[in-house]
């Protein structure tokens, strides 16, 4: 794929995301997202329990072996400081030499590290999108980064649909910048 890069995909955002949660003021956790699930410390505890599992992940471990110390809440009453714990592990994985190599176990079974790694990254960005919008700041996505993700995740998306992982797609206009078409794709109202 031309464009960006997994790991610099990752990278920025991973940044646009640390850069968000640091900006949660301390009356806005319980602020709604566009996630109707999710409040802000909702969202924030679904991304720090993904990134508390992907060292594990990448390390080889099987979901047996990590087990279920990631479930139910896992940033108690610092979700700053929880993320903080998170991604200072998940982040070194993804960089190690030859992490993005062979498979990771998955709830789906067996997956490329690679794919896994786009999904790490569709959820930083897509997710920070959200939280950017529940305490009402503007997303900084790098259109290079929401083009990366969307060409990745376009051809999957109808399939998560399907499966409940997303809401089915927005219309945008034709003149829709690069990060409106990548939440519109996944359901949100840019």
């Amino acid at each position: 794929m031309d464009g960006m890069d997994l790991i610099d995909a990752f990278d920025s955002a991973f940044e646009e995301w640390d850069r968000l949660v640091h900006e949660v003021g301390p009356r806005q956790w319980e602020e709604p997202t566009p996630c109707s699930d999710w409040n802000v410390r909702d969202l924030v505890n679904h991304l720090v329990s993904e990134h508390l599992w992907a060292p594990h992940l990448l390390a080889g471990e099987t979901l047996a072996q990590v087990g279920d110390r990631y479930e139910g809440d896992v940033v108690g009453g610092d979700p700053v400081a929880a993320w903080e714990r998170a991604g200072s592990g998940s982040w070194p994985a993804f960089h190690r030499e030859g992490a993005l190599h062979g498979d990771v176990h998955v709830t789906g079974g067996k997956s490329p590290a690679t794919e896994y790694g786009w999904q790490m990254t569709t959820d930083l960005a897509v997710h920070g999108w959200d939280l950017a919008r529940g305490i009402g700041v503007r997303s900084r996505m790098h259109d290079e980064l929401a083009d990366a993700v969307y060409a990745h995740i376009a051809p999957m998306a109808e399939s998560w649909q399907g499966a409940g992982v997303f809401d089915p797609p927005v219309p945008v206009p034709d003149d829709a910048v690069p990060q409106e078409r990548l939440v519109a794709l996944l359901g949100r109202h840019p």
